[in-house]
């Protein structure tokens, strides 16, 4: 597992997402993009996060940020979740979590003392030049898209 650090290099990819689109880091070369990394689809804490950064999304595109969502869940579950919540921006699946360990978000877990593997609510802001502009572990969903937009602002 490699660590997501300020100034490394943001990992290459290339994901399915909601829409019939397909997400990666060839097509958003030369431009700035958040990848932000949530647990599930439709449930309480993912939903408002992915809600408060739809509302968030006019003030980011004049900035010329791209969002990305990015979930283990298959794409059935998020075109749902997309659908049900009117989010405008990618929801890409990240089933096999390949991107998520390049980027030490797939950590392991533990809920009633039981302990599995699971994604964590992380963020990674990359600069128009490929390289991780800013880090949010362990994201609060109630106050990270301002924090998105305050940190977007300042690239």
């Amino acid at each position: 597992m490699s660590e997501m650090v300020e100034g490394a290099k943001a990992p290459a990819f290339s994901l399915p997402a909601s829409g019939g689109r397909v997400v990666s880091s060839e097509a958003l070369k030369g431009k700035p993009y958040l990848l932000y990394f949530y647990p599930k689809a439709d449930t309480p804490g993912c939903t408002k996060q992915a809600c408060g950064i739809q509302e968030a999304l006019p003030a980011l595109g004049k900035l010329g940020l791209t969002v990305i969502g990015i979930s283990p869940d298959p794409l059935p579950p998020i075109e749902k979740f997309a659908k049900k919540y009117g989010l405008d921006f990618p929801l890409a699946s990240d089933a096999e979590h390949a991107l998520a360990e390049q980027c030490g978000t797939w950590v392991e877990k533990s809920m009633y003392g039981k302990k599995y593997m699971g994604m964590e609510r992380s963020s990674f802001l990359i600069g128009a030049d490929g390289k991780v502009a800013k880090v949010w572990r362990k994201v609060k969903p109630e106050a990270h898209a301002a924090e998105v937009l305050a940190a977007a602002k300042a690239l």
